[in-house]
């Protein structure tokens, strides 16, 4: 069983602002090519990086707070103790194939999709991608606001985490399966429960002791990370596996490739449900 987890303020706007990047990776970056190239895009993204440290680093103020400080044994041992927790594993299958599929094919795929798929055209399916990204930031603000909600009424994060989830399996069937009336209303949809993750990061965090809470994130990042980095990989191979067609991939291609990202997502969802069935029988 996963407690109740308070989300504060600062978190819900931090998970929105996460969602700027991908908004600047769209339409803008569309725009930006028709001044330069790539490596005057990556130029100006990292100078504009170094500029975002330099503020953080002179206006951003110290605070002196006492810290006790863990050996380098110990802090191996929290780790330990976060990937050996039997509520962790019950939690981040899911979270990391369902956060690790969006990434996957919202940060690579969704493009060639609404190009090759949808049949429309580059700039079009830029503003599609754009508009997608914004729903990504709604959909922060909104989930995490939710379940920050729906805790004063006895409702648990990680079921609205779970619920979200559950949705956004249900709008990558529509996409795979063929359901759609609009591409834009169902990838929308995508954006928007495909943050639905995040809000398990806080309510897992919870379960364990304040001083891991940072391990407990960084070990879903990590393995989200990693299957996100495999999940684009995998879908690109599983594509290619057919030639492609006057530059375009025939859209049982993307099935293919996206039903792989579904079925694993749809496994770790009934996982989390048997398990967390199984923990209630045992009290």
């Amino acid at each position: 069983m996963v407690s109740t987890a308070t989300i504060t303020g600062r978190q819900r706007l931090g998970d929105g602002a996460g969602g700027l990047g991908a908004l600047t990776a769209t339409t803008p970056v569309e725009l930006a090519l028709g001044f330069t190239d790539w490596r005057g895009l990556f130029l100006g993204l990292s100078l504009a990086t170094l500029a975002v440290a330099a503020l953080i680093l002179l206006i951003v103020p110290e605070h002196d707070v006492p810290v006790q400080r863990e050996s380098f044994r110990a802090q191996w041992r929290g780790v330990g103790e976060v990937f050996s927790n039997r509520n962790f594993w019950r939690v981040a299958p899911l979270t990391t194939f369902s956060q690790a599929g969006y990434l996957s094919i919202q940060g690579l795929w969704a493009g060639p999709w609404l190009r090759d798929v949808a049949g429309l055209e580059r700039s079009v399916a830029a503003n599609h991608l754009l508009a997608v990204a914004m729903a990504m930031v709604a959909g922060f603000l909104v989930m995490g606001n939710l379940a920050y909600r729906l805790s004063r009424f006895g409702i648990q994060p990680i079921t609205v985490a779970a619920t979200g989830m559950a949705l956004f399996l249900l709008t990558q069937a529509a996409i795979i399966f063929g359901f759609i009336g609009s591409p834009l209303f169902i990838w929308l949809l995508f954006g928007f429960f495909g943050t639905s993750g995040i809000v398990a990061y806080a309510a897992l965090s919870q379960v364990f002791p304040p001083h891991l809470a940072g391990r407990v994130n960084t070990g879903i990042n990590l393995l989200v990370f990693v299957v996100a980095f495999f999940g684009q990989w995998g879908i690109g191979s599983i594509i290619n596996l057919w030639p492609a067609e006057a530059g375009s991939y025939h859209s049982q291609r993307f099935q293919a490739a996206f039903g792989l990202v579904f079925a694993l997502q749809a496994i770790a969802l009934a996982w989390f449900i048997i398990s967390d069935l199984c923990a209630r029988n045992k009290l």
